[in-house]
C-alpha cells in the first residue's frame, strides 16, 4: 500500500494552482518552472478572467495567481468577484474564498492599484520582472513559489474592502507634557501576509497619544510610501514610511521601507530610527527579526511587541529576545490570522506573554502603556 507523502506545506497533496495572464509566454514560464516543485502542481492556465471562470467550474485550485492587466475583465474585479465565497470542496456546502496571489507589472508602476489588491483581499502581491520576463525570473519564481504554498493554508479577508473606515480626525499636537511622559515607551510590531488589513485595524483603533510605533511589513520597494500614506488618512495616529534618523513620539508610526531594514537607535532618548541595507534575515528585508532583536537591546522593559499575521518565522526569536529583556509581548491569534505562521512560531519559542484576537490588541496596547506609566512614575 503506499504510503501519502506529507509536503512541508503540512498538505498531503500538492498545491493546486491556476494561473491567469494574458501573456502566454507569462503562462508557459510560470508553469514549467513552477511544476519543478514537488509541492506545487499547476492544473491549468487562462488568458484572462472570463477563461478563468470556465476552468473554475471544472476544477477547483488552492490558489490562484493573477495578473491585473488584462482584456475582458480586469484582475482587479475578477477578484472581488472571487472573495465573497466559492465552493471549499464539491461534496460541501462550506464555502470559502479562494486565496490569490498578483503577479503584475502594476505592482511596480501603479502602487495604488497593488494597495487596492490587497485591500480585496490578496493575500500577496509581487511585481513582474523589468524589461522581458524571461530575464531575472529564478528569484521571483523562488518568492512565487514559497508565497503559493503559504498562501494554500490562508484564510483571505473575504470583502475586507468593503469595511469603511472614516478618514481620521487628527487634533492638534498632543500637549508636551503628555508627550513627554511616554517618549521611552516604544511598540514594534511585524506582519507579512495579510498584514496590510491586520495593522489597518489594529493603527486605526489606537488613540492619538499611543506611544511611538515601529512597524515592519513584508513589501517591496515603492509599496509601502503609498500603504503609510493611505494609513495616515484612516488614522487619528500620524504614520509615515521611516527616514533615517526620525525621532519617535507619542502619536507617531513608522513603517520600514520596503527593501531596507528598521532598527531602534539603541543610544539615542529620545528614541531614532535607523534604516538600514545589507542582507536579507530570515528570507527578508526588512526583517522583523531585525526590529525586535533592536528593540530588546535598545529599550528592554519599556518596550511591546507584537507579532501579527504571516507566513514563516521572521522575527520568533526576536519577539523572545524582547520578552527576555523585560519587554511585553503579543501574538495574534490562529482564528484571526490570514496565515498562522510567524505568530505560531513565535508562541511555539515561548515569545508570547499574551495571544490575543486582532480586535483585542489595540486594547491591550493602551493597557500596557498605562500600566507602564503607572509602574515608572
Amino acid at each position: 500500500m503506499e504510503t501519502a507523502h506529507v509536503a512541508t506545506n503540512g498538505r498531503l497533496n500538492p498545491v493546486k494552482v491556476l494561473i491567469v495572464d494574458d501573456s502566454a509566454v507569462v503562462r508557459q514560464i510560470l508553469s514549467r518552472e513552477l511544476a519543478k516543485d514537488p509541492q506545487i502542481e499547476v492544473i491549468g492556465t487562462a488568458g484572462d478572467p472570463i477563461f478563468a471562470l470556465e476552468k473554475l467550474n471544472k476544477a477547483m485550485p488552492d490558489v490562484i495567481v493573477l495578473d491585473i492587466e488584462m482584456p475582458r475583465m480586469d484582475g482587479l474585479t475578477f477578484l472581488r468577484s472571487l472573495m465573497p465565497c466559492q465552493p471549499a470542496n464539491s461534496m460541501s456546502t462550506e464555502r470559502k474564498p479562494i486565496p490569490v496571489i498578483i503577479l503584475s507589472s502594476l505592482a511596480e508602476r501603479g502602487t495604488q492599484m497593488a494597495i487596492d489588491a490587497m485591500a480585496a483581499g490578496a493575500v500577496e502581491v509581487f511585481s513582474k520582472p523589468q524589461g522581458s520576463f524571461q530575464n531575472g525570473t529564478a528569484d521571483t519564481i523562488q518568492r512565487l513559489a514559497f508565497a503559493i504554498k503559504g498562501a494554500a493554508q490562508a484564510r483571505p479577508f473575504a470583502g475586507t474592502g468593503a469595511r469603511q473606515f472614516p478618514v481620521a480626525f487628527k487634533p492638534g499636537a498632543i500637549p508636551l507634557n503628555h508627550a513627554q511622559r511616554k517618549t521611552d515607551q516604544v511598540i514594534a510590531v511585524a506582519a507579512s501576509t495579510g498584514g496590510t488589513e491586520a495593522l489597518k485595524l489594529l493603527f486605526s483603533e489606537l488613540p492619538v497619544d499611543s506611544p511611538g510605533i515601529l512597524a515592519v511589513l513584508h513589501m517591496p520597494q515603492g509599496f509601502t510610501r503609498r500603504y503609510a500614506e493611505r494609513l495616515n488618512e484612516l488614522c487619528t495616529i500620524d504614520v509615515r514610511e521611516a527616514c533615517d534618523g526620525d525621532r519617535l513620539h507619542a502619536g507617531l508610526a513608522l513603517l520600514a521601507p520596503g527593501g531596507y531594514h528598521l532598527a531602534l537607535n539603541q543610544t539615542s532618548k529620545p528614541f531614532s530610527v535607523n534604516v538600514l541595507q545589507g542582507p536579507q534575515v530570515c528570507r527578508h528585508r526588512p526583517s522583523a527579526e531585525v526590529l525586535f532583536q533592536s528593540v530588546a537591546r535598545g529599550a528592554g522593559p519599556n518596550a511591546l511587541g507584537i507579532m501579527l499575521t504571516g507566513m514563516g518565522s521572521d522575527g520568533a526569536d526576536g519577539l523572545l529576545a524582547m520578552r527576555q529583556a523585560g519587554a511585553h509581548t503579543i501574538a495574534q491569534d490562529e482564528q484571526s490570522c490570514v496565515i498562522f505562521g510567524m505568530p505560531k512560531e513565535a508562541i511555539r519559542r515561548g515569545a508570547a506573554a499574551e495571544v490575543l484576537s486582532l480586535d483585542r490588541i489595540s486594547a491591550a496596547c493602551t493597557r500596557w502603556s498605562k500600566a507602564a506609566l503607572v509602574q515608572h512614575a
